[in-house]
């Protein structure tokens, strides 16, 4: 493919934004039209240049994350934390988690409760008070681009379907867990080391958000394939 760079009028500030971890939606009309406009040159583009960019159809863009800069290893595993607690706190007030998720608003006073609700997991991710949480995860997530503020009132944009896919791939998994008599417990992503080799979002060791159970996928698996021999004996 021929590039006419002199078409990609916005390539400066595309690539600043996508290379930090940010997720360019229609919030962004400039860079959003630009790449929808020429998103096969861009892509191209990036490729040559050792970047992956995604261009998710329900409206953003971003590179593939452990191609992006090293220091949103961490945030991403914070954010992704922060939706599996979000989504159960919605579930328990009754409020659908899609619905507030994909477009919909948290407001800045909620904040306290929900942080005492789950401070054990909100120490995983080094968050201890209201500012931490404002500070490391909030705030993080409208730099990037999974959110917007006005007012103390979080308003979640369509990248927000990132963690969203996790959150519902967990729930199938646990449904079908249930659905075989398994006592799995429901999995959530683990915060990393930034230097680790392992995936941005990690799912494989399991967390129970009700008791916060320390046992192993290995041990509970072990102990429900026994449970299942000792009934069938």
């Amino acid at each position: 493919m021929h590039l006419d760079l002199s078409e990609l009028s916005q390539l400066a500030p595309i690539f600043r934004e996508l290379f930090k971890g940010y997720h360019v939606s229609r919030r962004d009309p400039e860079l959003y039209a630009q790449l929808s406009n020429f998103q096969d040159q861009y892509r191209t583009l990036f490729k040559a240049l050792g970047f992956e960019l995604v261009c998710d159809t329900r409206g953003f863009y971003y590179f593939v994350p452990d191609l992006a800069a090293a220091a949103v290893n961490k945030t991403a595993q914070r954010l992704a934390l922060f939706t599996f607690i979000l989504v159960e706190h919605l579930a328990d007030q009754g409020r659908d988690p899609i619905a507030v998720l994909d477009g919909g608003s948290l407001g800045r006073d909620e904040l306290p409760s929900l942080l005492e609700k789950y401070r054990d997991l909100f120490i995983q991710a080094e968050v201890q008070t209201v500012e931490e949480l404002e500070e490391k995860i909030m705030r993080r997530m409208t730099q990037l681009g999974f959110a917007g503020e006005e007012n103390g009132v979080y308003r979640f944009l369509p990248p927000m379907h990132r963690f969203l896919d996790v959150c519902l791939s967990v729930q199938q998994d646990r449904d079908l867990a249930a659905s075989l008599h398994s006592v799995l417990p429901l999995p959530v992503p683990v915060l990393i080391d930034d230097d680790s080799d392992e995936k941005l979002l990690q799912t494989d060791d399991p967390l129970d958000l009700s008791d916060f159970a320390e046992e192993s996928e290995e041990d509970a698996l072990a102990r429900a394939i026994a449970e299942e021999q000792e009934t069938d004996a």
